[in-house]
C-alpha cells in the first residue's frame, strides 16, 4: 500500500476550535489539550489499543458545557479518518473486540462501509463520570460516525461501574479499528466490496 495514512484536519466553528494529526501506522502515541480530561482519557485508550499516532487540540464553550467540543471532536477525528483511509484499497473492512475490565464487558463491531450508522446500547447507571457527561459520548461516536462514514455497533454487555463501562467502550473502539483498517496482503490492493468501491 503507498497511500500515506497521515491525515491532518483543522475544524473552526463560533463554538469551537478543533485540530486532528491521526497516523493509522503510528506506535500509540497520544497528545491531548483539550480542555476535558475524562474524554482525552479515553481517547488515549483509542490510540494505544489502535495503535495508532493521535493528537488533538480544541478550544471550545466549555463555560457553558462540554457538548459541542466533545462533539467537534468526535467529527474532525472523523474526517481525519476518512482521510487518512483513503479508497480504503487493501483494508480488512470489518472489525471487532471484546474488552472487559474487572466485571464490564463491551463488543464494538466497525464496517467501513461509506455509510454513516451508529448502534448505541450502553445504559450507564448514573449521569457523570466525575465532571463529565455520559451522555456526550454517545454525542462523540455520532459525530465520528457521520464523518468517517462508517457503520458501528457499540455494545455494553454488562457492567455496574460507569468508569469501567466507558473505558470497555472506548479500547474495543481502538481495537477494532485496529482490526478493520489493518492491510491484508492477499487482497493485493482490491477494494473489499463487490460494488468496487467504499465511497
Amino acid at each position: 500500500m503507498t497511500h500515506s495514512r497521515q491525515a491532518a484536519v483543522e475544524r473552526s466553528t463560533l463554538e469551537t476550535r478543533v485540530a486532528v494529526r491521526l497516523d493509522l501506522d503510528g506506535t500509540g502515541r497520544a497528545v491531548f489539550e483539550t480542555g476535558v480530561p475524562f474524554l482525552e482519557h479515553m481517547l488515549d485508550q483509542v490510540a494505544r489499543h489502535g495503535v495508532m499516532d493521535l493528537e488533538i487540540t480544541a478550544e471550545g464553550d466549555l463555560h457553558i458545557d462540554a457538548h459541542h467540543t466533545v462533539e467537534d471532536i468526535g467529527i474532525t477525528l472523523g474526517q481525519a479518518f476518512s482521510k487518512a483511509v483513503g479508497d480504503k484499497q487493501g483494508i480488512y473492512r470489518y472489525g471487532h473486540a471484546y474488552v472487559p475490565l474487572d466485571e464490564a464487558l463491551s463488543r464494538v463491531v466497525v464496517d467501513f462501509s461509506g455509510r454513516p450508522g451508529l448502534v448505541y446500547e450502553v445504559d450507564f447507571q448514573r449521569a457523570m463520570i466525575g465532571g463529565f457527561d455520559v451522555d456526550l459520548i454517545r454525542e462523540f461516536f455520532q459525530g465520528f460516525v457521520n464523518h468517517a462514514q462508517v457503520t458501528l455497533h457499540i455494545d455494553n454487555l454488562r457492567g455496574r461501574n460507569a468508569h469501567h463501562i466507558a473505558e470497555t467502550v472506548f479500547k474495543a473502539f481502538g481495537r477494532s479499528l485496529r482490526a478493520a483498517l489493518a492491510v491484508d496482503e492477499r487482497r493485493g490492493g482490491i477494494v473489499p466490496s463487490t460494488k468496487g468501491t467504499l465511497v
